[in-house]
């Protein structure tokens, strides 16, 4: 249970406090709206069956229920096999709930106290001073905290439960206490509940309106708005540096960007992006954009930009995409640029890619990328984070099955897994501002760059489950790219690996703990901020920080931020140092299109136009 919180106590006037003020109610144009929502909501159940009723249901909820029921039953098993086990347990709640109501009853006779539950640190949601000053709503969020606090402890405090099903049943008890706040609820959260009586719930039928609309446009299923998507154009105000599509394939195009400056470096700069998102998020707008930076500071930057795959691509492998990609990205950069040495950059599961196909390059004697970098990727799973929830052998096989049907798997499935592991932050707000509040989300480019996400082919994805996230064969030893082993410790080229701090999807206790498996120099560096955030920080934002320090041998970040040095700012210039220390040479800037390969299109080009 969380102690008592040290915050100082509120003084009450005796009694039951005041309601709070709503304004004037209009009973007839209230009236009106409630039926307005009725229609509005008749509009949104339609558009949720249609797919149904024409036989397109998956049953994917019901098996995902079953897979929580299922979990949440193995810990339930622990406190019912002993009756007095159960009972404490309960007694717990109990006890709490006791303490809430004699705070409570001290408050209604004027007494001060201090609440028995608080907000942690950084949880935006209750917010709103009716939270506080309101005894009923105050009431409503400890009841609330106390009950979240106590769920947390069903699962925490339980033995005998295997770490897989003890991580799972964590995240969905973090799931349903958070989709049960009071503050998703109109007739729970005060705000809600002015607006609704000030707009005479006009607000309502606006975000049932808008509901129906994310139900449709998900084809039957809920597609959050995130961002106003009218507000943006691929090309137009997002990944507008200037450069050519200079070779393609079926798996991708392959971006060189007109230089800025009289003369480069020597050596290309390869930018491998992950296939599950698009590769514009390092370039977004202009001021965000680490590929333009890039180009502003003197280097030729290629990038990789991904196909959307549909069904004709099913059976493309890790191989295939490993072999079509960056293989093919180096054979096109010496035929453009006549350079065979070259820098690469994999992020996220592209900097996934770029390990296995350093190793590969390896045992193949190809020597031509001469420095990594990874941006928030991950070599070893064993600490891969909240992700590996949906990873086990019965919940692989299934996901094959469904990818077999179609031959890839939706871009939906993966946008939805990513918001769920920052609920908080990635859902349930815009629930309320669009649904309830009947409010357009504010145009935010990351936001709408979230949302635009890609298909999987079934055959790469597959492999990159079953030999990451599940066996964890990379580090092992034991992966095979076709007939080549893959050996990590046969990389020998220098590595600046990135970290993230607060990295929800490649924590920064896995990223640095795959540091000792590589076979050369490993320059760690965490950034602070998360996934996005802490890769995509320009230096003239001069915001965050980032550390430095010695190759670490283990997961223990404290350990070894307490002795490495702490950064203001940006990371990039530093990167730049180290970038530009692998090979400092320049030679006269390089015109797109001028070499041997002409251009095709202009960047960004036309795979990453193409929605999922």
């Amino acid at each position: 249970m969380r102690a008592p919180s040290q915050d100082p106590p509120v003084k009450q006037e005796p009694g039951l406090q005041i309601p709070m003020k709503i304004g004037s109610l209009d009973v007839e144009a209230f009236s009106r709206n409630l039926a307005r929502l009725v229609e509005e909501g008749g509009r949104a159940l339609a558009a949720y069956l249609k797919p149904r009723e024409a036989g397109h249901d998956e049953g994917e909820f019901a098996n995902e229920v079953a897979e929580v029921v299922k979990t949440l039953g193995h810990v339930a098993e622990y406190w019912l096999a002993d009756p007095q086990r159960a009972i404490e347990l309960q007694n717990r709640l109990g006890q709490a709930y006791l303490g809430l109501w004699a705070t409570t009853a001290k408050r209604l006779a004027g007494e001060e106290g201090p609440a028995v539950a608080t907000p942690p640190a950084g949880d935006r949601r209750f917010t709103d001073p009716e939270w506080t000053q309101n005894q009923f709503f105050d009431f409503l969020k400890q009841a609330y905290l106390l009950t979240s606090q106590w769920a947390d402890t069903f699962v925490t405090d339980a033995a005998g439960i295997d770490a897989h099903t003890r991580q799972k049943a964590e995240f969905y008890v973090r799931q349903i206490t958070n989709a049960l706040s009071p503050t998703n609820f109109v007739l729970t959260n005060p705000e809600l509940l002015r607006e609704t009586f000030i707009s005479n719930a006009d607000n309502l039928v606006r975000g049932m309106h808008m509901l129906a609309e994310d139900i449709e446009a998900g084809g039957g299923d809920l597609r959050i708005r995130q961002s106003d998507a009218s507000m943006f154009e691929i090309g137009r105000n997002l990944a507008t540096t200037p450069g050519k599509v200079i070779f393609q394939n079926e798996l991708m195009q392959l971006i060189q960007y007109a230089p800025s400056t009289e003369t480069v470096l020597k050596g290309p700069i390869l930018i491998i992006p992950p296939w599950i998102n698009k590769f514009y998020v390092l370039d977004l707008t202009p001021e965000k954009s680490f590929i333009k930076w890039c180009v502003d500071q003197g280097l030729t930057v290629f990038c990789i930009s991904w196909v959307n795959p549909d069904a004709q691509l099913a059976k493309k492998s890790f191989e295939d995409y490993v072999r079509q990609g960056p293989i093919a990205a180096l054979d096109a950069i010496k035929e453009a640029t006549g350079e065979d040495k070259v820098h690469a950059i994999g992020y996220c599961v592209g900097g996934t890619l770029l390990a296995v196909t350093l190793a590969a390059m390896a045992a193949w004697g190809d020597e031509r990328i001469v420095s990594a970098t990874l941006f928030a990727a991950q070599v070893d799973f064993t600490h891969g984070g909240d992700l590996k929830v949906f990873v086990d052998e019965e919940q692989v096989t299934a996901l094959e099955q469904k990818m077999a049907e179609r031959g890839y798997l939706d871009s939906a499935a993966m946008v939805s897994v990513f918001n769920m592991l920052r609920s908080n932050d990635l859902i349930w707000p815009y629930v309320i501002n669009n649904y309830l509040k009947g409010k357009v989300p504010f145009p935010f480019d990351l936001l709408y760059w979230n949302s635009d996400a890609t298909r999987l082919p079934a055959a790469n994805h597959s492999f990159y489950l079953r030999n990451c996230y599940l066996e964890n064969k990379l580090t092992k030893g034991k992966m095979m790219l076709g007939n080549t082993p893959i050996d990590l410790k046969a990389i020998k080229a220098p590595i600046y690996n990135l970290a993230t701090r607060e990295d929800h999807i490649a924590p920064v206790k896995s990223v640095m703990f795959g540091c000792k498996y590589f076979g050369g120099d490993v320059k760690f560096v965490v950034a602070g901020s998360g996934h996005i955030a802490g890769v995509v920080n320009p230096p003239d934002k001069h915001k965050y920080q980032y550390w430095t320090g010695p190759k670490p041998r283990n997961a223990e970040f404290e350990t070894w931020r307490a002795k490495a040095r702490e950064n203001p700012g940006s990371w990039w210039p530093d990167w730049l140092l180290w970038i530009t220390r692998q090979g400092p040479t320049e030679v006269p800037a390089r015109i797109p299109g001028d070499g041997a390969l002409k251009a095709i299109e202009d960047a960004p080009g036309s795979y990453v136009k193409v929605r999922g």
